[in-house]
């Protein structure tokens, strides 16, 4: 007997557009913006430094502290990882954090919301895997059951006052750029290039790095930890997702606050953690052991 699908979560499908649309709209207008008023070294900047920012906020922020809690830190800072997090626009704390423990505990197996396995059978059985693994999961994951992955979260009053206002942080990452944009040199359309790249832009590129770690860094890459996922490190990656692109290394053991297993290794967020640590911001710190167990996938 064939059963009923349940009901489309339409919240959720909402956002999912709003977060992929918005952000590529956007870029498309600061490539038209570049190209009919030419390069500024203003809006690169804005860019690089919102960009810098919000991807501290989503690895270190969501990632390593509120999903995995590889360090501590007291309420001050707690705000200022869960709002850096949320200016990136991937969606509000209680909801990342749920789907990337969920990611954990399935972590390429049924039950895990992103996992680029191949998908359906045929040629495209993979392209289509590596779609739902990059961006297409988002049009398709539901929200019942997440809470179950957040009781700790769920405690924390610091993270309730964050997550509720989530709108008013993606508000305030567009209005950074574009006031700083303004008070630069007091042009409308320094305002406009600030919105468009340290906002619109920034949020796309952000978006995408954090996505192919899902994707490719699960089909793609070195494997020096033998773990029960396909999870791989991309070392090209390592610069623009702030050491999050060591992938394999975090699944092997996902605690830790830095990812970075060889002295070669860049790791940003990792770094401003250490940084953050020695100046007595945070506590708690789970560093990786110096250790050579990991062994080169043959």
């Amino acid at each position: 007997m064939d059963t009923e699908a349940p009901p489309r979560d339409h919240r959720a499908l909402a956002l999912a557009c709003a977060t992929v649309g918005g952000s590529t709209a956007g870029f498309v207008a600061a490539i038209l913006f570049t190209v009919h008023h030419g390069w500024s070294w203003l809006h690169f900047g804005l860019f690089t430094g919102m960009y810098l920012v919000t991807s501290l906020g989503v690895e270190g922020g969501l990632h390593r502290f509120f999903s995995h809690r590889s360090f501590s830190a007291g309420p001050v800072l707690t705000f200022l990882w869960g709002i850096a997090g949320s200016m990136a626009a991937q969606g509000p704390i209680l909801f990342w954090v749920s789907v990337h423990r969920k990611h954990h505990a399935f972590a390429d197996r049924d039950g895990d919301p992103h996992s680029p396995r191949p998908r359906g059978e045929g040629r495209l059985a993979v392209l289509r895997g590596l779609w739902h693994g990059h961006v297409g999961w988002l049009f398709t994951v539901r929200r019942e059951g997440w809470a179950k992955f957040v009781p700790d979260l769920l405690r924390n009053r610091h993270v309730h006052t964050v997550d509720r206002y989530y709108a008013g942080w993606i508000a305030l990452g567009l209005a950074l750029p574009a006031g700083v944009g303004w008070a630069a040199t007091g042009r409308p359309v320094d305002a406009l290039g600030g919105l468009l790249w340290g906002g619109f832009a920034r949020m796309f590129v952000l978006d995408h790095v954090t996505w192919t770690v899902n994707s490719l860094g699960h089909t793609r890459g070195r494997r020096p930890y033998d773990t029960r996922d396909s999870s791989q490190n991309l070392a090209v990656l390592a610069p623009v997702s702030v050491g999050g692109s060591w992938h394999n290394n975090h699944h092997s053991q996902p605690s830790l606050a830095h990812n970075r297993h060889r002295f070669w290794q860049l790791d940003i967020t990792g770094g401003v953690i250490s940084l953050l640590d020695r100046a007595g911001l945070v506590s708690d710190v789970r560093y990786p052991a110096r250790t050579s167990a990991a062994r080169e996938a043959r």
